[in-house]
């Protein structure tokens, strides 16, 4: 179970993300639980592969703005990366990236569990 200790240990800036949920550790706890299946994640990796930079950029627009917005720092930082090479449609083997953000992802999939 995903926990403010755990964050806090993985790096997120939970007093920030707290703030923005005026003090409701249960409905934080919940968004972070629920971000961990946003679709998007699953979007920025079947459209970086397939080159469609646009739609990529899209998803990663998406994942950027609600991982900012619950101060979950180390995979927001990857994101805005990623979303930073994107907007500019920047040629690059994507592939590096994205695994990282999935990885990320996919920690905090396993403190939700």
């Amino acid at each position: 179970m995903i926990t403010i200790d755990i964050l806090n240990e993985w790096g997120a800036d939970t007093t920030e993300g707290l703030t923005r949920c005026i003090g409701n550790e249960e409905l934080y706890l919940k968004l972070v639980n629920a971000v961990t299946k946003d679709p998007n994640f699953d979007k920025l990796k079947t459209l970086t592969s397939e080159g469609d930079l646009k739609g990529a950029f899209e998803a990663s627009h998406a994942l950027k703005g609600v991982l900012g917005n619950l101060s979950l720092t180390p995979i927001y930082k990857k994101v805005c990366e990623i979303t930073e090479l994107l907007r500019a449609e920047t040629d690059i083997d994507y592939s590096g990236l994205v695994k990282e953000i999935t990885e990320m992802r996919d920690q905090l999939l396993s403190y939700a569990e």
